[in-house]
This record gives C-alpha cells, sequence and structure tokens, in this order.
C-alpha cells in the first residue's frame, strides 16, 4: 500500500482533522507499544500499520 492511501484511508475513517493526531497520540499494542508514525518510522509496511489500525479501531470493511 502506497503512503498516500494509507494517509486518504485515515482520514475517511478518523476525519482529516484527527488522523494525524491520532497517528502521533495513540500508542497501540498491534504496533509493539508504537504510535503510526513511529511504527512507519520504524520501517514497518503500510498495510500491515493499517491492519492494525483496523484490528484496533474497528475500521468498516468498507474502509478496509
Amino acid at each position: 500500500m502506497r503512503l498516500t492511501i494509507f494517509w486518504e484511508r485515515m482520514a475517511e475513517h478518523f476525519g482529516a482533522a484527527y488522523a494525524d493526531s491520532f497517528a502521533r497520540d495513540h500508542v497501540m499494542s498491534e504496533l509493539g507499544g508504537r504510535t503510526v508514525h513511529q511504527a512507519l518510522e520504524a520501517g514497518w509496511e503500510t498495510k500491515d500499520v493499517w491492519r492494525a489500525v483496523c484490528a484496533a479501531m474497528d475500521v468498516p470493511a468498507s474502509l478496509r
């Protein structure tokens, strides 16, 4: 998954204003105790980060 698609999906689910805040502040056990930004900076694949967000935040199937 391309990074631009990832951020589009984040904005669709969380809203444009909240997506970046969530990605910076919400520590997720699914990402090994990292935030979305930390996981991406650590080299996680965007598709794996998106899957973790989907699992943790009950993202509807239509946005997965």
